[in-house]
């Protein structure tokens, strides 16, 4: 019997080990893998339609902009604050991008620090009625976002706004020469980056986590929580404003109508992207795993016909599954810190 136990015993525990390790890799990769297995899957399925350099540009192309709406959310979500204004910054920064410059006669450059210079007012006044007026983040950024909603509607009087714009300002948007890589793409990159180096090796990020996970412990060890949370939504406001300029370099026509269509999708990647990498954290790498899931996903299905309202029906099914999945995790992170 005893030895019998002896021949089971380092088995047995081989087993565990290995179930351990196969639970980790799916909890932390998870998301990634099924990235794969569904590039792999459209691609066996749409061989002369998926796997091409056109579906790859339009896909980074458009999906770059839904990147960084979910990039600028992700900055105030790592310290547990809602910013619903960002795609209201989008919008009126699109606006503005084109309107200075053909109804107003600046030049592009001026125009483009003068658009983000509103996305960080937005931020300034978001952080001040969040951080220091203390009302809710979802309540004052819904009532900013409404506001910049009417700002747009009173710009532009519902209409479009079309003009020459010039081609320096055009190439904001354009490929990289020779190749079939859109710039938005190459923004993306810098920008997550800059965040990824920010959140996981400055004293800013780790104290914004902190602050998200456990704000009572941040104020007892005399974190200037104020601070850093005003510092995120400027951030955000700032993002959302640059994010709306490479969408005007995109469209070239300025759309009364555009920019409550990536809030959605925006909180569904950065909230489904807290289910892998840093699970049950909102992470950088994690929310563009998340942004190439739902792009990749949604660009299959239409490529098989689906039809239009897919997309948003996915699109919301995400943020319900992404929001079940992230506070699970959380729950179960704070469980694992307890035990210890």
């Amino acid at each position: 019997m005893s030895a019998q136990n002896t021949e089971t015993g380092p088995q047995g525990s081989g087993i565990a080990r290995a179930a351990h390790w196969v639970v980790r890799l799916v909890s932390v990769w998870g998301l990634l893998l099924l990235l794969v297995g569904l590039i792999v899957a459209f691609s066996l399925l749409l061989p002369n339609t998926f796997p091409t350099a056109f579906t790859f540009t339009s896909l980074t192309n458009s999906r770059s902009i839904y990147a960084l709406a979910a990039l600028a959310v992700m900055i105030p979500l790592a310290a547990n604050q809602f910013d619903l204004s960002v795609a209201g910054t989008i919008g009126l920064g699109q606006i503005l991008a084109i309107g200075l410059q053909t109804q107003q006669g600046l030049p592009w450059p001026l125009a483009c620090l003068l658009v983000i210079g509103v996305g960080l007012i937005v931020g300034a006044v978001n952080a001040y009625l969040v951080a220091y007026v203390r009302i809710h983040a979802f309540i004052a950024t819904l009532g900013t976002g409404s506001i910049l909603i009417g700002l747009l509607q009173w710009y532009t009087q519902g209409r479009q706004v079309v003009g020459q714009l010039p081609d320096a300002f055009i190439a904001i948007a354009a490929r990289i020469p020779g190749t079939p890589i859109p710039m938005a793409l190459v923004y993306v990159l810098i920008v997550a980056t800059v965040l990824w180096l920010i959140f996981d090796y400055t004293r800013w990020g780790r104290y914004i986590y902190v602050i998200g996970d456990n704000p009572r412990a941040a104020a007892l060890n005399g974190l200037p929580e104020p601070r850093y949370v005003a510092a995120a939504f400027l951030a955000s406001g700032g993002l959302a404003a640059f994010t709306g300029i490479v969408l005007q370099a995109q469209l070239r026509v300025g759309q009364s109508t555009v920019g409550q269509e990536f809030l959605l999708p925006a909180f569904a990647a950065a909230l489904l992207g807290a289910t892998t990498i840093k699970p049950g954290r909102v992470n950088v790498w994690g929310t563009l795993v998340a942004v190439a899931v739902l792009a990749v996903t949604v660009a299959g299905l239409n490529q098989f016909g689906a039809p239009f309202f897919v997309e948003p029906l996915f699109n919301g099914l995400m943020l319900t599954l992404a929001v079940g999945l992230s506070v699970t995790a959380a729950r179960r992170r704070e469980r694992k810190a307890t035990e210890k």
